[in-house]
Order: C-alpha cells, then structure tokens, then sequence
C-alpha cells in the first residue's frame, strides 16, 4: 500500500518504523505494507524462482537496518526498493536470463496468470519480447534506474535516494537508457510514457 493511499489516521511508515526500534514486532506493518509491491518488481526483474528469497532478504535486511532509517522520509518504499535493487544486482546473470526468457516468450511472470489469451495479449507478448531483449543489453545501472521508475512506479528523486545517486543522475541514465532502447527498438520507445516522471500526490 503506498502512503498516498494509507488512511489519514493511519501512521506513516517513518513513525512505525521508529516504533520498531523499542518494538521489534511493529515492524511487521512494514512488511504488510510493501511486501506484495516488492515481490512484484523482484519477480519482473529476476523471476519466480529467486523473487521469493530475494524479498524475504529484503525485509530481513530492512529489519537489521531499521534503527539507520532516516525518520525525516515518511514514506519506506524507496529505501526498500533500493535494499531489494541491491539484492538483485548479486543476482544479474539470473536478471538477463529471466530477460532473455522474456525476449523468447513474451511471457511476463507478473502478469501472465492474470490475463487470458488474445489477439491483444499476443500482440502485447510481442512487445514485450523487444522491450525485454532491449533491457537485457542495457548496462545494469541504466537498467536499474529505468526500472525502478517504470516497473517500481518511483519517481526521480525517490529513485536517486533508493540508489543512493543525485536527480542528476537519474535523469541522465533515463535519458541515455531510453535513447539505447529506441535505437534497440528501431525508433520506438514503449518506455516513453511509463518513464516520464511521475506525480505524487
């Protein structure tokens, strides 16, 4: 659940965990919060197979971490998804071959069980066969960024301060990952749309 959409007298993640830090158990509403969006970006970026390790070690080293957090942040999705980005580049061989799986398949782990057969879906598949070949041959950290923007819903600066980089930087691997995917792709860009930075409310 995202902050924007959290009760308004629902604590922000910053006072839970703080509260962590004198009762361990309340850490578990982190978990609760975010598990399921953090499994899903793992499972797109490296599969069934790791995603369930690679989110538990998540938590855990969110959980060890805890009492480092800067409480000035409200809102725990960017730190997670930079603990959970960090996981997944010991696992970069298992990414681009989950990717190639993809570019073969057009198979999306994420959203295959939730979507019937189609002219649509074929042609989406399709899509998403180009779009995963392409992200396979970006370098890991312009892939890193353009992911967390576009498949973890961050925006630049929460996807800086999950990488530990400046905006800057962010912006300028957005920019050069997205020009190698319309060169890899022939002039298209089915990133455009999704990378624009987002709106938080």
């Amino acid at each position: 659940m995202s902050e924007t959409s959290r009760a308004p007298t629902e604590a922000d993640d910053a006072s839970v965990i703080e509260r962590s830090w004198r009762e361990p158990e309340a850490f578990a509403e982190v978990f609760r919060r975010h598990a399921p969006e953090i499994k899903r970006y793992v499972i797109r970026r490296l599969g069934i197979d790791a995603a369930e390790d690679v989110a538990a070690e998540t938590f855990l080293a969110a959980f060890r971490q805890r009492e480092r957090y800067d409480t000035a942040r409200p809102d725990a999705r960017p730190w997670l998804y930079g603990i959970a980005t960090n996981l997944i580049g010991r696992h970069k061989r298992t990414e681009v071959r989950q990717l190639r799986v993809l570019a073969r398949t057009g198979a999306d782990p994420v959203t295959r069980p939730f979507t019937d057969r189609s002219d649509e879906r074929m042609s989406a598949e399709a899509v998403r066969q180009r779009l995963a070949d392409a992200l396979a041959r970006l370098p890991a950290g312009h892939r890193d960024v353009l992911l967390l923007v576009t498949w973890g819903g961050l925006g630049y600066a929460e996807a800086a301060q999950a990488l530990g980089i400046r905006v800057g930087t962010v912006r300028s691997r957005i920019n050069r990952a997205r020009s190698k995917m319309r060169k890899e792709l022939g002039g298209v860009d089915p990133t455009s749309s999704l990378s624009e930075e987002p709106a938080r409310g």
